[in-house]
């Protein structure tokens, strides 16, 4: 009887704690309202577990109206959160892009070709979202025109996504959807940087678990539904040792990162 008594009693443990972890489970899902609730929630999944430097190697492929493609050979470092240098072609030709402190400075043949303001919204919820405080991101997300109180819910590549910005059907309006259980941006839509009549859709693909943290392998870039450039990554590094110089636009020329 008192095995039977002593029987009851775990199992009764059991099926409270079961509730417990459900319920918890519920409630922390209950408090993604909107797209501020979703924000932070990606960046405490990671804020201990990820990255402050990555580097990778890049075959860049541009997809022609002919539907012929070229491809070349891009180099990037990143430097979280908010800065990112591009080598396209061997650094020793002086080509590619420095983004620091909000500035996107071009160069060619080593000299600058040309400066902007730029809010890289694919560096910002892909990477920086997990390394710098939420409301920082929760403030660039917002100044670039993105309505955090819509949220929804959808299948994206056979898993369950959140979408922030726009109403379900709604494929125009400037959105990001999250892999709801990695909390991992997966896409963005918005309209075309170079004309607004059509829709820009970036897609993070080939998703791979590092030491720390995870990084998309590939990048494909639609627009109205044609894909027009593509990213494929290897010998990807995490938490390599970099110079900060090597972000420094004044520095361009001298220095760069090597693998």
């Amino acid at each position: 009887m008192k095995s039977e008594q002593r029987s009851a009693t775990w199992l009764a443990v059991l099926v409270i704690s079961g509730v417990a972890i459900l319920t918890g489970t519920n409630l922390k899902a209950q408090q993604i309202h909107n797209g501020e609730d979703l924000l932070k929630a990606m960046h405490d999944r990671y804020a201990a577990n990820w990255y402050d430097t990555v580097t990778f190697t890049q075959k860049s492929t541009t997809f022609h109206p002919d539907g012929t493609d070229s491809s070349e050979t891009w180099y990037e470092a990143a430097l979280l959160p908010g800065k990112l240098r591009i080598d396209i072609g061997p650094p020793a030709d002086g080509n590619g892009v420095i983004i620091a402190d909000g500035t996107l400075t071009a160069f060619k043949k080593g000299e600058v070709s040309s400066t902007r303001p730029l809010a890289h919204l694919l560096l910002i919820l892909g990477f920086d979202v997990y390394r710098q405080p939420a409301q920082t991101t929760i403030n660039q997300v917002k100044g670039q025109g993105f309505d955090l109180t819509k949220i929804h819910e959808e299948t994206w590549d056979g898993q369950a996504v959140y979408v922030v910005g726009a109403d379900k059907g709604d494929l125009k309006s400037k959105q990001f959807w999250i892999q709801k259980n990695n909390l991992l941006f997966v896409r963005l839509i918005e309209p075309d940087q170079h004309d607004n009549a059509k829709i820009a859709d970036t897609r993070f693909v080939d998703y791979r678990q590092l030491p720390v943290g995870w990084i998309a392998a590939g990048v494909e870039f639609y627009v109205d539904g044609k894909k027009v450039f593509s990213e494929s990554y290897s010998d990807i590094q995490a938490n390599p040792k970099l110079d900060d110089a090597i972000f420094d636009p004044k520095q361009f020329g001298s220095r760069h990162w090597e693998k």
